[in-house]
């Protein structure tokens, strides 16, 4: 979409240059009270952007106009855009809470000190909104210089004031809160972390008493100095030295149409930032250094002081400068040219349709003044390196962004909390789309709230990616995630790394490897001290996974359709053409008759049969049911059991395993095909009901199917799939599962409607890519499938393993890189099937 912005300078626009530093009086949740007024703070949520959809964003953005036009009219407001470093170290003590099984303090050090090495930002949008004046206090001006910097007034709030102003800075958060940026009162450590970060001291922040904080406590606040220079300032620390080099920008001019998504989005796009730092000549000298690491982000902060103006005035001056530009016409048409010049004309044009949208929209229009704070911790010419950078960026846009010269101080004064507009030259006025456009509160926002971090957003702004997949059950949500895309591009590896999370929260978690890629991970477990076995199936566990025993439960009227369409896709093709279905479900019911039902006493009574197809129909399964792939799901049962009930990772392989490809057709399955097919139906069912077992109720419980894609090729492998989605879900065990097919994953309406997430790795083929994005939630465009065909790609054109497009519980969408956390554990989840790996971790053999 596009918006008009209508950048006429109008007059009127206050601003006091040699207005004091602002005396703060005391901080409270959501209040900033100074000597002359108080102001409500609110911290606004981030909105997840990247990926939504056109309709979708038209509709959040009215909202955001509304918000704007209807709440915040003619109210002094002040927006900030903040960075930190992300604390990893918080992560251990998250972890505390989180984890109870093997060594995890060390599991979760190697996450901090991954996230430490990536050193990824984290953003902060926080809203002021001037109250009430404080025209019953006495007051006490003086003109101080900067280097006094930010004052404390001695004049104390009395509880009855504060609580007058409390009520009004939440009556006004409610209102707020029901706008797209879900407005919160910021806490008093935010705001005081808001304000001590400007001083660039190290020193902990004060405890407030009874919720306040005032006094010598807030004076701890201030204590720092600011010389200020032509076009930068300095910050000096406690020992006099300079700690930060900081540099206020000016953004002077924009086009008068700009695009969203595209440049109108001015404010999203400050992440996006990056310049090249200097870099020494010894370090560009080594051969090791790579490229990418010399490009880092800049990460300017906005500071935006706007006011929207209430219908009625906006109309008002819309409709003079209509009028001006139209005696401007109408003069030029008198003079001897008669030519009143494109631009009058456009101009009367434009204001003639905004007063129209105007009084039928929510349009009004809003002065703002934004500026750009650059801050190098570095040097100097770092900070002027950045400050290029920024205004490179922005000019590619069409946007003009300059420093500040000669108004350092009064730009870096005014914006800190608690001020005011001191710089009003800079302004501009326009409608409000203009300010909502610039999506500030939009980006890229994927995964749970809380749990186990597993990779960093790659999308328009930073952040982490956390996903437990055990947390579906104890929502009372769905339980089944799904990772799809092609082989080779990190499905595998990012399964994995959710089944160790898992193992490290106490969860038991059955991993039936079809593809015997999957030993590592029980490697890496048993490494980090976790319950971990490798467990492989044959004749020594004949019968274990007997449909019969496993779907008990559902009645002997489930097992009465699986069983024979088990044991028909195991039937010679030959046999299946000859009609050898029927006595195969003849048998069944007469099994189930005479009680005590299993698969072996099926085969047995087809062998004692008349039929001559019965019979040779039950000597071919009793023969088939002597192999390894055969033995545990038709064969005697020998008593012994794989699996014990108990918390750790089980990885259960089944040597000789052969599954078809997805594009084989069933009737060119040979046989080893057939029983591994007929097998993974039992092994499925077996993981389910296993997790079921009474035992182990109050357990996390997941079970991990990769290659479901050979599931779905079938009609009956399809309908089995569904079926154990449902159990799953009812049994409270976590579901995951792995595929290249998405197209025929998509048609199951019962294992669709269990999706709690799903991870979308690269896809080549249209029809792959439209069902994906279907999956996805995303639209199914050139766009969409030029998404999914790049997402496993570097620029370079190397595979980019791990990363994907993850749809969450919300159905948010956003690009993610799975993170292995260290080398050595990148070595341990090698999915290259090893020998020496195998034979290092297996429990149970033929």
């Amino acid at each position: 979409m596009k918006f008009a912005q209508k950048v006429g300078t109008f007059l009127g626009i206050g601003g006091d240059r040699s207005a004091s530093p602002p005396q703060y009086v005391a901080l409270a949740d959501g209040l900033i009270i100074t000597d002359t007024h108080a102001e409500g703070w609110y911290v606004l949520a981030d909105a997840n952007t990247d990926l939504m959809s056109e309709s979708a964003r038209d509709g959040e953005l009215d909202q955001a106009n509304a918000a704007l036009a209807r709440t915040l009219a003619g109210m002094d407001c002040h927006l900030r855009v903040l960075w930190s470093p992300l604390h990893a170290a918080d992560y251990l003590d998250e972890a505390a809470e989180m984890f109870t099984a093997g060594n995890w303090p060390e599991w979760a050090a190697t996450r901090v000190d991954r996230m430490e090495q990536i050193g990824l930002p984290s953003r902060h949008l926080v809203l002021g909104v001037r109250l009430t004046e404080r025209t019953g206090e006495a007051q006490k001006l003086s003109r101080r210089g900067i280097q006094q910097g930010l004052g404390v007034a001695s004049a104390a709030v009395s509880s009855r004031e504060l609580a007058r102003l409390d009520a009004v800075m939440r009556r006004l958060g409610r209102r707020l809160e029901t706008s797209p940026w879900r407005a919160q009162p910021a806490s008093v450590d935010m705001l005081a972390w808001m304000i001590s970060r400007e001083q660039q001291r190290a020193a902990p922040l004060p405890a407030a008493n009874n919720g306040v904080i005032s006094g010598a406590k807030l004076a701890s606040l201030t204590r720092g100095r600011i010389l200020p220079h032509p076009d930068h300032l300095r910050v000096v620390n406690g020992r006099g030295e300079v700690a930060a080099w900081v540099s206020v920008l000016a953004m002077t001019g924009f086009p008068e149409e700009m695009e969203s998504p595209g440049a109108g989005e001015w404010l999203r796009i400050l992440s996006e930032i990056n310049y090249v730092p200097e870099i020494e000549e010894d370090i560009l000298d080594d051969d090791g250094l790579d490229p990418a690491s010399m490009i880092l982000p800049v990460s300017p902060e906005a500071s935006v002081r706007f006011r929207v103006l209430p219908k009625r005035d906006a109309i008002k001056k819309v409709d003079e400068a209509r009028r001006l530009a139209k005696e401007q016409r109408k003069s030029a048409a008198k003079q001897s040219a008669e030519d009143p010049g494109r631009e009058i004309l456009d101009t009367e044009e434009v204001m003639t349709g905004l007063k129209r949208d105007m009084q039928r929209e929510d349009v009004t229009l809003v002065d703002d003044h934004p500026r750009l704070i650059i801050t190098s911790t570095v040097s100097l010419v770092d900070l002027r390196a950045r400050v290029d950078a920024v205004i490179g960026h922005y000019g590619g846009l069409g946007i003009e962004v300059s420093v500040g010269e000669e108004e350092q101080r009064e730009l870096w004064l005014e914006s800190q909390p608690g001020d005011q507009l001191r710089v009003p030259d800079f302004g501009h006025t326009r409608d409000v789309a203009a300010l909502s456009g610039s999506w500030f509160w939009g980006g890229a926002r994927v995964g749970d709230d809380s749990g186990p971090i597993v990779g960093y957003l790659t999308g328009s702004t930073p952040g982490t990616f956390r996903n437990d997949i055990t947390a579906g059950s104890e929502r009372g949500d769905a339980t089944t995630s799904a990772f799809i895309g092609r082989s080779g591009r990190g499905k595998t590896t990012s399964m994995m790394l959710s089944i160790l999370d898992a193992g490290f929260r106490g969860a038991y978690c059955l991993a039936l490897d079809f593809k015997g890629d999957l030993g590592g991970v029980v490697t890496a477990a048993r490494r980090y001290g976790l319950n971990a076995h490798l467990v492989e199936t044959g004749p020594r566990f004949a019968g274990v996974c007997d449909l019969f025993q496993l779907l008990d439960k559902e009645g002997s009227e489930r097992a009465q359709i699986e069983v024979p369409a088990q044991l028909g896709i195991a039937v010679p093709p030959h046999l299946r053409a000859r009609g050898a279905e029927t006595p195969i479900q003849h048998a069944t019911n007469e099994v189930i008759k005479a009680g005590e039902p299993a698969t072996w006493k099926v085969i047995q009574y087809l062998r004692g049969m008349d039929d001559p197809l019965a019979r040779e129909t039950g000597e071919a399964l009793y023969e088939l049911g002597e192999t390894g792939i055969g033995a545990p799901f038709m064969g005697r049962p020998t008593g012994e059991a794989p699996l014990t009930p108990e918390p750790g990772i089980w990885v259960v392989q089944i040597p000789g395993l052969s599954l078809p490809g997805a594009e084989t057709d069933r009737e060119d399955w040979n046989v080893l095909q057939r029983l591994s097919v007929a097998l993974m139906h039992s092994m499925l069912a077996y993981g389910i009901t296993t997790a079921g077992r009474r035992d182990l109720r109050g357990l996390r419980k997941v079970v991990a199917v990769p290659e479901v894609h050979v599931l779905t090729a079938t009609k009956e492998g399809s309908a089995f799939l569904s079926y154990i989605a449902r159990v799953g879900r009812a049994l409270s065990t976590s579901l995951v599962i792995d595929t290249q097919d998405c197209e025929s994953l998509i048609k199951l309406v019962g294992v669709i409607e269990q999706l709690t997430m799903v991870a979308g790795f690269q896809l080549t083929t249209k029809d792959q890519q439209d069902a994906l994005a279907e999956l996805l939630g995303l639209p199914k465009t050139a766009h969409t499938r030029a998404l999914i065909q790049s997402v496993g790609i570097l620029s370079d054109g190397d595979i980019r393993h791990g990363h994907c497009i993850i749809r969450d519980r919300r159905f948010s969408c956003a690009t993610v890189q799975w993170d292995v956390p260290s080398d050595e554990l990148l070595k341990l989840l090698d999915t290259t099937p090893r020998a020496d790996v195998v034979g290092a971790v297996k429990e149970a053999a033929v």
